[in-house]
């Protein structure tokens, strides 16, 4: 019998969001129901307000959430009602051909419930990211719910869900950020603070904070660095060079996605370094570099999915490093707040007044 819950729908393109009343199923075969504990306020879901992802609307916003499992539907033998999950937005399918190839941090066919969740007159809803996670429950495929520590606090354990695990895996998976490297990361927000924590417990030695607001470079060597650059007050490729030995960074890691940041970026790195962007660009953004430069430069550029993470995998360490106090997702929480204040949550990120708001249920 479907479950009569609150949940917040974004119904138009660019029109305010608040909570209304869903019906979410129970869980058939492979899937299972979650009551959600708490959801950070990710960039994303504003995106899919915005009608930046899609138009699928009516879109149920929120997807980096913990939670407990209520029920399990037929099949599902890993998980039991009452285990503390983090949700992922990738669950690896085992089946296709990066799955195959033993890259399952790659997955293209990665797994998502089946039935949908609805509005009450029976219009399909379309999860943010496969999860929807704004709502006291939701539906989500089995691989997608990954048991952690219990004892993890869920407003800061449901930021690896997205916004930690892709910033603090765009730094220790993809840049392979190692014991000794200099690294520079652009935009300290959620995504770069979580880079900038990947890389110092990847024992980088120098971790340089890039950012045009001094508020959030003052918060970034919380996270672990140490050096900032005020970009609108110095040129950032300059100052990192200076604060490199003149060479650049053997990492750079653009948190931002915008064309002017990528290249400076790129000429931040040093010979053969890495550029890696983490980053969500506009579709229409494009970006022009002389083909001479990408080929004397040498080193890598690449993109950053999620952090090229394996939930399964990294999840728990990453809990178990908060737990150890290690990683400070507590400093990431900016503040908690309830299924009607997201839409007010939305203005305070456009004004980077914060890293995270989390609603908790």
């Amino acid at each position: 019998m479907p479950h009569r819950v609150h949940a917040v729908v974004a119904a138009k393109k660019g029109a305010p969001v608040g909570p209304q009343t869903i019906l979410v199923p129970d869980p058939g075969p492979g899937e299972v129901l979650v009551d959600v504990l708490a959801c950070g306020v990710c960039h994303t879901d504003l995106h899919y307000r915005e009608g930046a992802v899609g138009d699928d609307f009516p879109f149920l916003l929120g997807h980096e959430a913990a939670g407990l499992i209520d029920a399990v539907g037929e099949g599902v033998d890993d998980l039991v009602p009452g285990d503390y999950v983090v949700l992922a937005w990738r669950a690896p399918c085992g089946r296709c051909r990066s799955c195959r190839r033993g890259r399952p941090w790659y997955c293209f066919d990665s797994r998502n419930a089946t039935q949908p969740m609805t509005l009450l007159d029976g219009t399909p809803l379309s999860p943010a990211l496969g999860i929807g996670a704004f709502a006291e429950k939701t539906l989500v495929a089995a691989g997608q719910a990954v048991k952690v520590d219990p004892s993890a606090r869920p407003e800061a354990a449901g930021l690896i869900g997205c916004g930690v695990m892709a910033g603090y895996g765009a730094a220790v998976h993809t840049g392979a950020v190692g014991s000794g490297d200099t690294v520079a990361v652009i935009g300290c927000g959620g995504v770069g603070n979580a880079a900038v924590a990947g890389a110092s417990i990847a024992g980088a030695r120098r971790v340089i904070a890039v950012d045009i607001d001094e508020r959030k470079l003052d918060g970034a060597t919380r996270f672990g660095a140490t050096h900032t650059v005020n970009s609108r007050r110095t040129d950032p490729v300059e100052a990192v060079r200076e604060l490199t030995g003149g060479h650049g960074a053997d990492v750079v890691i653009d948190a931002v996605g915008r064309p002017e940041t990528y290249r400076q970026g790129f000429y931040m790195r040093d010979l053969a370094g890495t550029l890696v962007q983490v980053g969500v660009p506009d579709p229409d953004m494009t970006i022009d570099l002389p083909l001479i430069d990408l080929f004397s430069r040498g080193g890598a550029l690449k993109s950053s999915w999620y952090g090229d993470c394996l939930p399964s995998r990294d999840f728990p360490v990453l809990i178990d490093r908060y737990l150890s106090g290690r990683l400070d997702l507590g400093g990431f929480v900016s503040e908690t707040i309830a299924l009607d204040e997201v839409e007010a949550a939305f203005d305070k990120m456009r004004d980077g007044r914060v890293l995270r708001s989390v609603v908790v249920l």
